[in-house]
Parts: structure tokens; sequence; C-alpha cells
């Protein structure tokens, strides 16, 4: 593409985001070594193929953006300081982001794979059931947000925009039918 998009999102406007995901792999699973635990049975669940992956260390901005809504709900939060906590936990911190591809539906299939966001409360069988440690109750308690390992897209329009903050538009060459393969 030539010169600026008229519409934001506008170079990468003709990807079928039903059929991607953005996993965060969160800093809780980096320190714990679970990357490749995680990422395989995310695959194994779900059926999906990881088409790409690749350590970030999280930048103020990036934090921000995906959790805009954490931001904008901040009073829900209270009296947590959901900005302090974001940047406490990810700002200088090491994730590694994947783009996961399968069929049509696929936020919602890994999303149903992770299971409830405190892993205390969390299914069996799911992510964050067989892997998670931490619960809310005990991050409430340190003041702190609850760790549970991973974070997915939820629905194509979020993917379109995580796949921005965390991969950016000059790497739409892994949206392509030959390396999404």
């Amino acid at each position: 593409m030539n010169g600026r998009p008229t519409v934001a999102g506008g170079v990468v406007a003709e990807v079928d985001w039903s059929r991607f995901s953005v996993i965060l792999l969160k800093p809780d699973c980096v320190r714990r070594g679970l990357v490749g635990r995680v990422l395989d049975a995310v695959t194994a669940r779900t059926g999906v193929d990881i088409v790409h992956s690749m350590p970030v260390t999280v930048l103020p901005w990036q934090i921000h953006v995906h959790y805009w809504d954490m931001l904008v709900d901040a009073d829900w939060w209270k009296p947590l300081d959901v900005a302090g906590c974001l940047e406490r936990a990810y700002v200088g911190r090491a994730v590694q982001v994947a783009l996961a591809r399968g069929p049509a539906g696929t936020p919602g299939l890994l999303r149903n794979a992770l299971g409830h966001f405190d892993p205390q409360q969390a299914d069996p069988g799911t992510i964050r059931g067989d892997f998670g440690t931490d619960s809310l109750t005990a991050a409430r308690a340190d003041g702190r947000l609850v760790e549970n390992l991973i974070h997915t897209s939820d629905a194509p329009v979020v993917v379109a925009r995580d796949f921005g903050t965390w991969f950016g538009a000059d790497r739409r060459d892994l949206l392509t039918t030959q390396a999404a393969a």
C-alpha cells in the first residue's frame, strides 16, 4: 500500500480477522518458564496453528492500548490504581506474543480454552485452570492485578487492534496465506 490509509487499520483491512488471534503470554508466564508449554496446550486444545511468536519488552504505550478497557473502567477496579498496576506489572518486562491462525471464530475458540480470568475459578482442562497459581483474592489483598498467564484477543476487531499493538502494520506479511499456512 502506498500512502496513508483513509481509515484506521486500512493497511490490513482485507484480512479475515475472525481466523486469527493475538496471544499475549504475560510476564508471569515468561517468569515461570511456561511459554512453550502454554503455547503447546493452546494448539493441542484448539487445533489452531501458531504462525509467529516473538519476545517483546513492553513499552508503556503498548500496555495502555492493550488494556484500554481497564483504564476507561478504572473506577470499577477501585481502590486499585489500574494505570500504575499495569505499568508495574508490564512496562520494561518480557512477554511473548504469538499469532494464531485457525477457522472462522478463532478468537472465541481461544478465549474458551483460557478459562476464567481468576485461575482459582478456572475449570480444570483450561489453560488458566491447569497452569495458573494466583487468585483474584490474593491479588486484591496485595493491591495488584491477578497473574493469569495469558491473554487472547476476544473478537475480530480486537485482533486487528492487538496485531497493530504487538506486531505493527509493517508485519502484515504474517497475515498472508503463505506465511499463515
